[in-house]
């Protein structure tokens, strides 16, 4: 189980978008073999400028604009990266991603295990996604059970800026495909220390953002925002609660999951993906099959509903709010 509770020594105050920046920066002085593409990040540094100023440090070489067509980015991404380059592609929204389908399951996801390891597949999809910004249609959705689903493709969630600046430099230097989701409501919401000397943190781990014995609030991505929000006010009422920040949903550590609900006996899944086939559901089948005897109560899960992400007026009442994570773990705690 890893801990989040350590303290930076040598901190930066950075926002997400920042630590974005700023760790695409320091991987690519570090390995030129780094390089970065994708829809107005050059010039423009992207439609959130998490690319900004890096074609003034690496030229057009390594930083390179692209036409509108993501099914293109994910193909040169490929080809890139079974030549010895590692690409780190910018799709401007997830909702803009399912034409790069083809490229991600069939070849990206499946390089490695077609050439029995004589290639790999060494490259990075970033990808804003989720609501809360009031964008328009195809700019929030959150479909990452759907890439979660794809053998051979990491997805990666960050959900603070120091989450995001040691995640991206290990999705960096993996050797396999990595879907890098970022929740673009945390772009800007605050800055917060950022070690930039602290080594790449793991993939393919939890993150335990808080230690309770009462109840196991599990979640990723922006809603640990409000999920942890949500554990402050239960504490003030007495419940204590271990917040687990899943961060890499595939592959997933289960034995964190495991482990916080043998300790609590009780657990709150909070996702902004729609309910039904969310990746909520694989969690709490996996806590069903290897954690049931230690289950004190069902597991409740907090989620966006079967409907498109709707437009501003109704966005935050789509998304999980703090009172209904609470409300939920108040119905576990009946038991």
């Amino acid at each position: 189980m890893h801990s989040a509770q350590q303290q930076p020594q040598n901190a930066v105050p950075l926002n997400l978008v920042e630590a974005i920046n700023r760790a695409l920066f320091q991987a690519m002085q570090e390995d030129e073999t780094v390089v970065l593409l994708g829809e107005d990040i050059a010039t423009n540094g992207g439609v959130f400028r998490a690319t900004e100023g890096l074609k003034d440090h690496f030229g057009l070489r390594r930083v390179m604009d692209t036409p509108l067509a993501e099914n293109l980015i994910a193909g040169m991404s490929v080809g890139m990266a079974s030549q010895g380059l590692k690409p780190v592609a910018e799709i401007q929204f997830m909702g803009f991603i399912y034409a790069a389908l083809e490229q991600l399951i069939s070849h990206a996801a499946r390089l490695r295990n077609r050439t029995r390891g004589r290639l790999h597949c060494p490259l990075v999809i970033r990808a804003p996604f989720g609501g809360g910004i009031h964008a328009p249609e195809h700019h929030s959705e959150s479909t990452e059970a759907l890439f979660a689903h794809i053998p051979g493709l990491r997805v990666v969630v960050p959900s603070s800026p120091a989450r995001a600046y040691g995640l991206l430099r290990a999705a960096i230097a993996c050797p396999d495909p990595v879907l890098f989701l970022e929740p673009k409501r945390l772009y800007r919401l605050q800055r917060l220390p950022v070690d930039i000397s602290e080594e790449p943190l793991p993939l393919d781990r939890c993150f335990t953002l808080r230690a309770g014995e009462d109840v196991s609030l599990i979640s990723w991505g922006a809603m640990i925002h409000e999920t942890l929000s949500a554990a402050d006010q239960l504490a003030s009422e007495g419940i204590k609660a271990d917040v687990i920040d899943v961060a890499t949903l595939n592959p997933l550590d289960r034995d964190t999951l495991i482990a916080t609900t043998s300790k609590t006996g009780r657990v709150v899944i909070v996702h902004e993906a729609p309910f039904t086939g969310g990746f909520g559901a694989e969690i709490a089948a996996t806590l069903a099959s290897h954690a049931l005897m230690h289950l004190r109560a069902p597991i409740e899960r907090v989620t966006g509903y079967d409907s498109p992400m709707p437009y501003f007026n109704l966005e935050q009442q789509y998304m999980p709010s703090v009172e209904r994570i609470v409300a939920a773990a108040k119905r576990v705690m009946e038991y």
